[in-house]
């Protein structure tokens, strides 16, 4: 394998991945509404709700063994290689095994030392994890397991749907924790590019962030038409997504909030009116902003909607939850079920609500039943993972390939110091998973960019390597003890195409140097 050359400190440049192509390819009390008592018991032969997509679980159930068991197997392949590190054949042994179980190969430098000085392990660690995270992201782009590619059948049917309902955009920040990854394409069954994700720790999204992103919509919308015409009467709604835990409300809640619901459920509503009125305020009364407050249990995946009325005024002590819309609808037929959610949305409204919204929520908690049926029929109800189980840190601006529970934990940001916050939670939830167990915290640094913009690329990458050295100050002491390693990832958002790696902390001594 070709010497490492250094990039910035710290930083060195990707190496060609053995068998590794790239080829683009063409989402405090409170009253719940309604109460039913109606518990489910796995074996009692009551099979599916009506309603559940069977299919589409069987599918997703397979897309997620299949990514997270890539990144499972590294600790237990590792640990047989390193007792192998004084064979005579070691380096042939090590690499035939990292090819047949890992899919990858390993840095030579680092296996053909192993028989003067102990085989680092972190690096080869961090090394798989790293090879992993490629592995997916060449998987998602080039063939789309989640069938929500731009174009796909799936996403011009909900973009379609959206307008119908009268909204042009569906912006949504969930939680950063990793139990929340998959809220997208699994808890809210969403092609995952007809909607806009960004996650923030405690889904306390940057208002002027979203205010910029407002306007570039609203501006989209009066000189191209898209995704729907100005003078059409739709709205950019805003949602945010938080989360709580049925079976250990006190400790594996929102962990940004103190796992205090009340307190995460009313900093969203605060968090949702502070970008309406700044919108209303830098523009007019009349902007297109509706608004609307999920929560998720993390145990279950059902969600709870805090349904607004037409008025705009979302109630934080009265909700709608889909395991009691599933009780009530699971002896009804396919079509009945769908009327009974309709009802129980209007319902639920703080005042009588908009039609659209109806329409939407309904379709939200339709879908989340599918998701209801797939833990209990994959995880006997609930997660065995109660808390944090992610594999590595994701920071920076992009991963729209990541759509797995504990996966992946999210620091979203431009800059470290904007980030600080979030990213220190990542970091001291990744001294518990891996810290404690003397393996290093895997970053992924990643920042999308637009290829038709004349040097996005390089200063993409200039950004990317500020957020590395950035990284490596602040927690300084880890990267000094080999316990913790960035990838420093960029992906072109304007191709359906893989992201691409760029470098890493990965570092290796030049051969012939003194």
């Amino acid at each position: 394998m070709q010497q490492a050359r250094s990039l910035s400190p710290g930083l060195t440049t990707a190496q060609p991945r053995p068998g590794r192509s790239r080829p683009e390819t063409p989402g405090p009390s409170a009253t719940a509404v309604p109460q039913v008592s109606r518990a489910f018991r796995p074996g009692d032969g009551t099979g599916f709700h009506p309603l559940t997509d069977a299919v589409s679980n069987a599918a997703l159930q397979a897309y997620d063994q299949t990514v997270k068991q890539r990144f499972d197997r590294i600790v237990p392949v590792l640990k047989r290689i390193s007792a192998l590190q004084h064979d005579d054949a070691f380096v042939q042994r090590a690499q035939a095994m990292a090819r047949a179980e890992l899919d990858c190969e390993l840095p030579l430098p680092i296996l053909e030392t192993a028989w003067v000085q102990q085989l680092d392990m972190r690096s080869l660690f961090a090394w798989c994890v790293f090879e992993a995270y490629e592995q997916t992201s060449i998987e998602f782009f080039c063939q789309d397991p989640l069938a929500g590619r731009p174009g796909s059948q799936s996403a011009e049917a909900f973009d379609s749907f959206l307008l119908e309902c009268g909204f042009h955009l569906f912006d949504i920040t969930p939680c950063a924790d990793g139990r929340l990854a998959h809220a997208i394409a699994y808890g809210l069954r969403l092609p995952f590019s007809s909607v806009r994700r960004r996650p923030h720790a405690g889904a306390l999204f940057d208002v002027e962030n979203t205010v910029n992103r407002w306007v570039r919509t609203e501006h989209r919308r009066y000189r191209e038409g898209v995704p729907n015409p100005a003078h059409a009467d739709t709205r950019y709604l805003k949602v945010v997504l938080y989360h709580f835990s049925s079976r250990d409300p006190q400790h594996e809640g929102c962990a940004a909030h103190g796992s205090d619901d009340a307190l995460a459920a009313s900093c969203g509503l605060s968090r949702l009116q502070d970008f309406q009125q700044a919108v209303q305020n830098s523009f007019c009364c009349g902007a297109s902003v509706d608004l609307l407050l999920l929560g998720i249990d993390t145990d279950t995946d059902a969600i709870r909607v805090h349904m607004p009325g037409l008025d705009g005024s979302i109630r934080l002590d009265r909700w709608l939850d889909a395991q009691e819309v599933y009780s009530l609808t699971r002896p009804l037929s396919v079509e009945q079920g769908r009327s009974r959610i309709a009802q129980l949305v209007e319902q639920a409204a703080a005042s009588s609500p908009d039609p659209g919204m109806v329409r939407l929520v309904s379709k939200l908690l339709e879908n989340n039943i599918s998701q209801i049926d797939y833990v209990r029929q994959q995880h006997q109800g609930h997660y065995a993972d109660a808390g944090h189980a992610e594999r590595f840190i994701g920071v920076g601006l992009g991963f729209k390939e990541i759509h797995l529970r504990n996966l992946t934990y999210f620091a979203h940001l431009d800059t470290v110091e904007e980030g600080a916050a979030d990213l220190d939670v990542g970091v001291k939830i990744f001294k518990g998973l891996n810290v404690t167990r003397g393996l290093p915290i895997p970053v992924v640094i990643r920042f999308d960019y637009h290829g038709q913009v004349p040097g996005a690329r390089e200063r993409a990458l200039s950004h990317g390597q500020r957020v590395l050295e950035a990284i490596q100050a602040r927690y300084a002491d880890l990267c000094d003890r080999g316990l913790l390693h960035a990838l420093v990832s960029l992906r072109d958002q304007d191709r359906h195409v893989a992201a691409e790696t760029v470098g890493s902390t990965i570092t290796f001594p030049i051969a012939g140097g003194h």
